[in-house]
């Protein structure tokens, strides 16, 4: 594993307590910060279930509910929302669980958790699944041969420019996720470095940055999935 030495201590850098499981090599840390993620996310809907009004809405039902609004004017410019009603929720639920999972890492637990963000193999998997999920709404809305037809028609010589896009798309939804939340740990590991009594300060004012970027990540990667839905419901690229 790579590491950066430093003359106060060592930072590892991509190393992960492993098991294996059916032959699959786990990272530990990773898989226990996203249970605990999709459990504060689910639990937090049981929650608001419970609370849900039609009078004077609480704050976790009008943040939820200016979320859920904001998405549909998204999706319904982008495609309009009857044309992939399923859309909404997909972008939704994508933009709290990546929030919270970007957020889980600055909070002070006895077993220090991680971004789970920060590790590729998560969002690796968060990107095939929605590029996977647009191909097929792809299929299901142009049928086979007219998605097809999409990307193979003319001008017949930018075929291989967009074989490259479609490469490109799951990789900078991966990417661009993990270097920024990725970077974000390692800036809070550094800060952890120095002298104690000059950790208050910037620790407090990276933290509060580190949620920024996080806030803005999760709405980035909940964009980009509406725009390529859009992509692949509408008549034209």
């Amino acid at each position: 594993m790579n590491s950066i030495v430093l003359a106060s201590g060592e930072i590892n850098v991509g190393e992960h307590p492993r098991a294996s499981i059916l032959g699959l090599e786990i990272n530990l840390d990773t898989l226990i910060s996203t249970l605990v993620a999709g459990g504060i996310l689910i639990a937090l809907g049981l929650y608001m279930r419970s609370r849900i009004s039609d009078g004077v809405p609480g704050k976790l039902q009008l943040a939820f509910e200016a979320l859920v609004r904001y998405i549909e004017d998204l999706v319904e410019t982008a495609m309009g929302i009857r044309v992939a009603p399923f859309v909404v929720p997909l972008a939704t639920t994508l933009f709290a669980f990546i929030l919270i999972a970007n957020w889980i890492e600055i909070v002070p637990t006895k077993e220090k958790l991680i971004s789970p963000t920060s590790d590729i193999n998560l969002t690796a998997a968060l990107a095939v699944l929605v590029l996977g999920w647009v191909h097929l709404t792809g299929f299901r809305k142009k049928g086979v041969g007219g998605y097809v037809k999409s990307f193979l028609g003319a001008p017949r010589w930018l075929i291989p420019f967009r074989a490259i896009e479609e490469v490109a798309k799951p990789l900078s939804l991966a990417l661009r996720l993990f270097g920024n939340l990725f970077a974000g740990g390692l800036m809070i590991a550094l800060i952890a470095l120095l002298p104690s009594f000059l950790l208050v300060a910037p620790t407090v004012v990276w933290k509060l940055f580190d949620m920024f970027i996080g806030v803005i990540q999760a709405l980035i990667f909940s964009l980009l999935t509406i725009v390529y839905f859009s992509f692949a419901v509408n008549d034209e690229h």
